[in-house]
């Protein structure tokens, strides 16, 4: 029997390692914006508006990041949704309630910003039970709100 060289080694961890990360790049989806953090922020409340859904908080995170050592001040997680849909939904799926609202992270990264959301489809490999329109209406709805929100003016 001949144990693999160092190289084969090296190259079946590589594509070990390919292969984890793009099961979890599917699993974000994100969105570089070649715009000020202030502009896309009020692109992204805008668009969700247009998108049928209802911002229902927006929740800073710099403070944290800036007292454990981080520099930046613009870091902010918007929440939103449909507000029948998500009392409906954590009505008769309580075990949503740490996924529902849906949510956009935004931050800025040098002069652009970047907006990421988990990707909701993904929630229906752990929700079986839950109609599937849910997961891919929320899916496409999120893909149409960073759309609209990295529309440069």
């Amino acid at each position: 029997m001949k144990f693999p060289t160092a190289i084969s080694r090296l190259a079946g961890l590589f594509i070990l390692l390919c292969v984890s990360f793009n099961s979890y790049a599917d699993d974000l989806i994100m969105m570089r914006v070649k715009q000020s953090f202030p502009e896309t922020m009020t692109s992204l409340q805008i668009a969700i508006k247009k998108a049928g859904y209802t911002i229902s908080r927006v929740q800073r995170v710099d403070i944290g990041l800036t007292k454990s050592g981080f520099k930046t001040d613009k870091y902010r997680v918007v929440f939103f949704g449909k507000a029948e849909e998500v009392e409906t939904l954590l009505n008769q799926y309580p075990d949503l309630a740490a996924f529902l609202p849906l949510k956009i992270s935004i931050f800025a990264e040098n002069n652009d910003t970047i907006l990421v959301s988990n990707n909701p489809i993904i929630l229906q490999r752990y929700f079986k039970q839950i109609p599937e329109h849910y997961f891919t209406r929320w899916e496409k709805d999120v893909q149409k709100i960073f759309s609209l929100a990295s529309i440069e003016d």
